[in-house]
């Protein structure tokens, strides 16, 4: 079997999925607070994090609806343009505002395997 077989896109489709998606989006969100905390000691980026990963996190075990995980993502990208517009700085704002529109589109595909 050659390696472009077993790494073609049906098998990238059945071990990654919106969740596995939502479940790394979460980790790197509140590694990315707890880094803005040790650096800058910025208690406004660790409970912003905590609190929209805790959000996330019911999403993603169903306790709550998922589309109100696509809804938080969708307004963290807003956030984090405005810090981006801001500071013209593209870290940490504009490292989370890509990284958050590559997953919301990513959850997006894998959830619409037609579209």
């Amino acid at each position: 079997m050659r390696l472009a077989d077993r790494t073609s896109y049906a098998t990238l489709r059945t071990r990654m999925n919106a969740t596995t998606v939502l479940w790394i989006y979460i980790v790197l969100l509140v590694a990315g607070g707890v880094a803005g905390y040790l650096k800058a000691k910025s208690r406004v980026s660790l409970y912003t994090s905590l609190g929209s990963a805790a959000v996330l996190t019911l999403c993603a075990t169903r306790v709550i609806p998922p589309i109100v995980a696509d809804i938080l993502m969708g307004l963290l990208i807003v956030v984090f343009a405005i810090r981006l517009a801001k500071t013209r700085k593209f870290m940490p704002a504009g490292l989370m505002l890509v990284l958050t529109g590559l997953a919301l589109v990513a959850r997006y595909f894998l959830s619409n395997p037609g579209a």
